[in-house]
């Protein structure tokens, strides 16, 4: 909550660094790419449709026109819902697959989940609400809390329909409306679409043979079964007790599971592919005379102070408002930049870039000397070690992970050579040619987020005019306007990571993009605009546009270790950003504000 130091980091070798996160590559790689994972589906349907929190209530059918639908209840969806509020586009629904708000913070509930980024640039609406997080990163009730909090005050409730999986989206030019049919026998008319579903609520497993062999216990870390475990998501898993407990995979969730499972089962064995760079958590509870110091704005000026150091660099003078690891490489070079009267290296790119490069080696250094630190066993020691890049992947934060290894009851399995786990047999799991007998296996194997869309979206069909397949129109890599809308799908938006803003703030980038759309549908209202969509030209504009501000960051892309960061690693994959426009976030907040203030829809085919 207040400026802060940097870390100190050692010198480092980066020529031989270089060359030994290219060998940990390497030994990842797979030819697969996103293909190694396999689908909740058949055997294992309800790790997705499946809801362990209620039951599913029984209702009738729902048949009705209405003129928006928000396809999703997540954070993103509700700050759809809200800014529609504030155009007076009040007829809409917000269909949800979860039984309540709060999307991924529904769903996951497994013990130790926590936020690993700044809250109070994270959370939503905020200011709108009045709350202000309890601690620097909340755990996941309190988010969940948050969803509900937002639903609460702006009267979403109401006009929710929750345990509602969407089938098909398809548009019928004859009542110039999307029709919208669900697992629940739903025919929903809608004029206006906007998805806000992200692919955070769709677990993926591994591609391991012999997956439907298993004859213990077996489920995904965002759908916890704690029947079977005991305790909350704060802990106490005591009904593990005697029980023989195998985890597969290391990123987020696994990091943030793998202390209470530590603690409590009667052995635990992870299986680890590629090792999470674990930074300390620091977590501080909200100081009341800060927060009472508040003045309107301030969430604003946070997150661009959090933009600044992910995206773009902080100016002279500018503290580090953040103070974690998503900032570390860029707090440890400006004071550098400080020591050495150096500023004027931002205006020379390739030397901006080779200065940051330097504090990105030694700043992971850093971590793996930490993990020396606290890791007693030094063969654990050495395959808990992160060879890549600041960025590569996600940072995970803990203060107990490290030290689980030093259990007695906690075995790590280093499957990096293997490129993973082997198989899967009826007593267990088998890696190197070792079987490991255990009782229950966790998959914390993350979720849809860089597979082929269908996969993503679930939806089928999803069909614009003519029939045209919003698939088939994206195949290729995102056409849109905007990064929000389509030729071809009238009236119908997309939120997320397609061609829109970037920020290190995620729910910012929807609070951008909700702004716009929300902006387009009053409109749409107030002119009696019944069918809006981007002209060819237009969307060719846009992509032109995208084209024209894009980075190339594909060395980096290429030598980072395989993950839903770069696709896997797959040549020319799809990383989890999509192809966004980096020309800056708030550039493009003030091109979009601009073309709003135009009044004039100017790209959009209008029909009344």
């Amino acid at each position: 909550m207040q400026n802060c130091e940097a870390t100190q980091t050692p010198e480092v070798d980066i020529p031989a660094l270089r060359a030994k996160y290219l060998a940990e590559r390497d030994k990842r790689l797979r030819p697969e790419g996103g293909e190694q994972y396999r689908e909740a589906d058949g055997q294992f349907a309800e790790y997705y449709e499946g809801d362990p929190h209620q039951p599913v209530q029984p209702r009738e059918a729902i048949d009705e026109d209405i003129e928006v639908v928000i396809l999703g209840g997540g954070f993103a969806g509700l700050i759809a819902a809200h800014r529609l509020l504030k155009q007076d586009v009040s007829d809409f629904r917000i269909i949800e697959l979860g039984g309540d708000f709060g999307g991924v913070w529904y769903w996951n509930r497994y013990p130790g989940i926590q936020i690993d980024s700044d809250a109070y640039c994270y959370l939503p609406l905020l200011e709108e609400t009045g709350y202000i997080p309890s601690e620097k990163y909340t755990h996941g009730d309190e988010c969940y809390e948050h969803a509900q909090r937002i639903g609460k005050q702006f009267g979403l409730y109401e006009k929710a329909i929750f345990h509602t999986l969407i089938r098909g989206l398809e548009w019928d030019d004859t009542i110039a409306r999307w029709r919208i049919t669900t697992n629940r026998g739903d025919d929903i008319r809608a004029r206006f679409i906007v998805m806000c579903q992200g692919p955070y609520n769709r677990p993926k497993l591994p591609g391991i043979p012999g997956i439907t062999d298993f004859q213990g216990h077996m489920f995904h870390t965002a759908r916890w079964d704690y029947e079977y475990t005991g305790g909350t998501l704060h802990g106490g898993l005591d009904k593990l007790a005697d029980k023989r407990v195998a985890v597969i995979g290391t990123g987020a969730s696994g990091v943030q599971v793998i202390p209470h499972l530590g603690r409590d089962a009667q052995h635990l064995t992870v299986f680890q592919r590629t090792p999470s760079y674990i930074f300390e958590r620091g977590d501080v509870a909200t100081d009341p005379e800060w927060a009472a110091g508040l003045q309107p704005g301030w969430r604003a000026a946070r997150q661009r102070n959090f933009h600044n150091a992910a995206f773009a660099f902080y100016s002279p003078g500018e503290p580090d408002l953040i103070c974690d690891a998503w900032t570390e490489v860029s707090r440890n070079m400006a004071r550098k930049l400080d020591e050495t009267n150096g500023w004027a290296a931002l205006a020379d790119p390739l030397k901006f870039m080779e200065l940051k490069e330097i504090e990105d080696y030694r700043a992971m250094q850093r971590v793996r000397n930490r993990v020396d630190a606290i890791v007693e066993d030094s063969a654990t020691a050495e395959a808990l070690k992160p060879y890549y890049r600041h960025l590569c992947k996600r940072p995970c934060f803990s203060d107990e992970y490290l030290p689980t290894y030093n259990r007695p009851n906690v075995t790590l399995v280093d499957v990096s050579e293997e490129k993973g786990v082997e198989r899967i047999t009826e007593k267990g799991v088998v890696a190197g040619g070792v079987e490991y007998e255990v009782d229950c296996i966790i998959f914390a194997s993350g979720f849809e987020i860089t597979t082929a869309l269908e996969r993503q979206f679930d939806i089928k069909p999803f069909a614009g005019r003519g029939g045209k397949s919003l698939y088939e129109h994206w195949g290729q890599g995102a056409r849109t306007l905007h990064g929000i809308m389509s030729h071809g799908f009238p009236n119908h938006f997309a939120t997320g990571y397609v061609q829109g803003g970037v920020t290190a703030a995620t729910t910012l980038i929807f609070e951008q993009q909700a702004d716009h759309i929300a902006y387009i549908i009053g409109a749409a209202q107030r002119q009696g605009i019944k069918v809006l969509e981007p002209t060819q030209e237009a969307e060719d504009g846009w992509v032109a546009t995208i084209r024209a501000n894009a980075i190339d960051n594909s060395e980096f892309v290429e030598t980072c270790t395989p993950g839903y960061y770069n696709a896997e690693g797959a040549p020319n994959g799809r990383g989890f950003l999509g192809d966004p426009f980096w020309g800056g976030f708030y550039v493009l907040e003030e091109l979009l504000q601009a073309w709003r203030d135009t009044g004039t829809l100017e790209g959009l085919a209008q029909t009344k």
